[in-house]
């Protein structure tokens, strides 16, 4: 039965060429879906033109006013109604496409916000005079004079005003203006030479949102200051810098220690060649470097920029641009996920700030004025022979000679200069208590010990190769034949991780081995995992990822329980091996695994500082 199709008459339908109008409201969709949209184009046009000044004022989350003001290199009289024909531009020829070196080169943001807004844009070019010309729903008046000093203000009133349907697609003001706040936030930490002012002129006194002044000294220093004014001090603080290259790819920037995780994505910026970008190349490759880190609802930060020759990546892939293609993309996620592992690694021990701070933050101390200090609160001289009591000190002194009892103070002395301490008590059976020089830390000995035996684990399982058992009976698993090529084309490196795999005839494959560690497996719906991540991400970490998890649980379980009582010398022995284990400031699952408090933290508390 036929079905009747309402939008095919009995006529043949005409091919009718859009007017002029009518394309660039069709563009405008694609490129300014919202005004956070607008102000992306406007400050990219703003940096493009060699600005290290911008400033951005907005008014109802954008959708009254938005104003880009620079000192760029400005445009003549004779640029500014060709700046607002479509496909017009001075960043690149057309010639090559592949060889991008501008945030801009399609040349259709001005035309496209002058055909659904209010559009005035007034510039002025060294040794020229300042002119103006404005648009309105399409309509372009006369260039006219204006006075400006130097760069240019592009000023772009009641947004989607001349296609009214899409404004009732925006969300509140105060989204609105959060999505501005993001898209600036991000070209901030893009340019960290260029100096950011944000505005809200929503009322009669205008309020400053952001500002980041332009940064000094080399590319490390200079981002290190900009992501302290972007993402906070508790970032650069806990962020170890990248820079790493591999064929022709080179990787930058800062990220931050596992036990600095985020609950949401909040703070994950990816630049290529400079450009911000929501690539899920990128994203998944951030998550598979701290998926031995994180538990699945924690997601880590970063600051991460990737370069390479222009030609290398396709940047024409999204109207917003917003969207990469690399040409080499396991190269690029290889890249990611071992140079911010490797990073990792050198940082040791180390756990974040942070949780000293929150941990701070959950005592409660009684508020009091100020007190008088009685002679018993002033701090009493020590003796130039005094030593600190530990565990050996505080037994009977019939146990023990003085002599032995000094050797033992000698060697607290001497271990409370390690970084984690020296040892002086243990309680509720779970938390030992370790004295450092300048103040103590309270380390989980479950928590620690398992990510020692996990990192153990780990090393013998790369030393030693992992052990694959043979199925008594192969199991055939039918495929398509793309599939089965794209499976049978990673046969060697899955052959590596235990996994044995060989064709069968048509597009079967049939597997004959699987990892030993994995005990019995459903080699078909592993087959499945493992080919939606070649598919998706061109390479797959989900064997690893099962792999790692059985040591992780095996790790559990071999490690100290909680309410075994511990001796001094195997609480310092564990001290002594977190020093020297890369990741052992955090458990498998991304919880630190020691707290570090200052003794000026401490005595705060009490009120002695």
């Amino acid at each position: 039965m036929a079905r009747h199709d309402p939008n095919i008459g009995e006529n043949r339908p005409v091919i009718r060429q859009l007017d002029e109008g009518a394309v660039n409201r069709i563009a405008a969709g694609e490129v300014v879906e919202r005004p956070a949209s607008a102000v992306k184009e406007l400050v990219e046009n703003a940096i493009d033109a060699g600005a290290t000044r911008v400033a951005i004022d907005y008014a109802d989350g954008g959708k009254r006013l938005i104003r880009v003001t620079d000192n760029g290199c400005g445009m003549t009289a004779e640029d500014l109604p060709l700046a607002l024909s479509r496909h017009a531009t001075s960043k690149t020829s057309g010639e090559d496409l592949l060889n991008i070196h501008t945030f801009g080169f399609r040349g259709e943001a001005l035309p496209s916000l002058g055909a659904v807004a209010r559009l005035t844009i007034t510039s002025r070019a060294t040794g020229e005079e300042a002119a103006e010309i404005s648009v309105s729903g399409g309509r372009l008046d006369k260039v006219r004079p204006a006075a400006l000093s130097a760069g240019t203000r592009v000023e772009l009133r009641d947004i989607f005003h001349a296609t009214p349907a899409r404004l009732k697609f925006m969300r509140t003001d105060r989204a609105e203006a959060q999505a501005i706040a993001e898209t600036v936030k991000r070209l901030a930490l893009a340019e960290p030479f260029v100096s950011f002012t944000l505005t809200d002129c929503s009322s009669e006194s205008p309020r400053t949102v952001f500002r980041a002044d332009a940064q000094t000294g080399d590319l490390f220093d200079a981002l290190h200051g900009r992501t302290a004014q972007v993402l906070g001090r508790d970032f650069a603080e806990n962020a170890v810098p990248l820079d790493t290259e591999r064929e022709g790819h080179h990787l930058t920037g800062y990220a931050a220690l596992p036990t600095y995780s985020r609950g949401s994505a909040v703070q994950q910026f990816l630049f290529v060649n400079g450009r911000p970008v929501t690539d899920k190349l990128l994203i998944g490759a951030l998550r598979g470097a701290y998926a031995d880190f994180l538990s699945r609802d924690r997601h880590p930060a970063a600051v991460l920029f990737v370069d390479c020759v222009p030609k290398l990546v396709d940047v024409n892939v999204h109207p917003a641009k917003s969207q990469v293609r690399f040409r080499e993309s396991g190269i690029v996620r290889g890249l990611i996920v071992s140079g911010i592992r490797h990073a990792l690694a050198e940082a040791g021990h180390r756990a974040s700030s942070t949780v000293a701070g929150e941990t701070l933050g959950a005592f409660r101390p009684e508020p009091a004025p100020e007190a008088r200090v009685y002679q018993m609160d002033r701090p009493t001289p020590r003796p130039a022979t005094y030593r600190p009591q530990g565990f050996a000190e505080m037994e009977q002194p019939s146990v023990r000679s003085e002599r032995e009892v000094a050797r033992r103070a000698d060697e607290h002395v001497e271990e409370a200069s390690h970084p984690l301490g020296a040892a002086r008590a243990q309680v509720h059976e779970n938390y030992i208590i370790a004295q450092t020089e300048r103040g103590i830390v309270v380390v989980d000995q479950h928590a620690a010990h398992e990510r020692l035996v996990y990192e153990r684990l780990k090393r013998q399982m790369a030393d030693n190769g992992i052990a694959s058992q043979a199925l008594l009976i192969p199991e055939v698993v039918e495929l398509s034949e793309t599939d089965a090529a794209l499976l049978l084309s990673h046969a060697e490196a899955l052959a590596e991780l235990g996994l044995g795999i060989e064709p069968f005839g048509g597009a079967a494959v049939c597997v004959r081995e699987t990892p030993a560690l994995l005990g019995e497996v459903d080699a078909r719906a592993l087959v499945s995992d493992i080919l939606d991540e070649l598919t998706d991400l061109g390479e797959t970490t989900a064997l690893r990822a099962r792999l790692d998890a059985i040591l992780s649980r095996v790790a559990c379980h071999g490690s100290v329980r909680s309410g075994r009582r511990m001796q001094p010398e195997e609480m310092n022995a564990l001290l002594r091996e977190m020093e020297a284990t890369p990741h052992s400031g955090q458990c498998n699952h991304g919880r630190p695994t020691y707290v570090e408090l200052q003794l000026s933290d401490i005595e705060r508390l009490f009120g002695r500082s």
